[in-house]
C-alpha cells in the first residue's frame, strides 16, 4: 500500500483562534514557558497499489478536498506503515 500523510496548516497572515484559545489556557493552568501553539489537520492517505501516479493523486486529493486554499497551506509526504 501507499501511504501519504497530508498536513494542513493555516497560512501564516490567517489568525488561529483556536490555537490562541489553547495556548492561553495553558498559560492560565501554569505552562508559562509556551511561546506559540498552532493548530493543524492531519490526514493520512492510504491508497492502492494499483493508483498509477499515488503523489499526485494525493496532492489533488489535498487541494480539492482536504485544504482550503484561500486560508490553508498543505504538505505531503510519503509514509512507511
Amino acid at each position: 500500500m501507499n501511504h501519504y500523510e497530508v498536513i494542513v496548516e493555516l497560512k501564516p497572515e490567517v489568525l488561529d483562534t483556536e490555537g490562541r484559545a489553547i495556548s492561553e489556557s495553558l498559560r492560565r493552568a501554569g505552562q508559562e514557558n509556551l511561546k506559540n501553539l498552532k493548530v493543524t489537520k492531519r490526514f493520512v492517505l492510504e491508497l492502492d497499489q494499483s493508483c498509477q501516479n499515488p503523489e499526485q493523486y494525493a496532492r489533488e486529493i489535498a487541494q480539492e478536498y482536504l485544504a482550503n486554499p484561500v486560508s490553508e497551506n498543505f504538505h505531503i509526504k510519503k509514509v512507511e506503515n
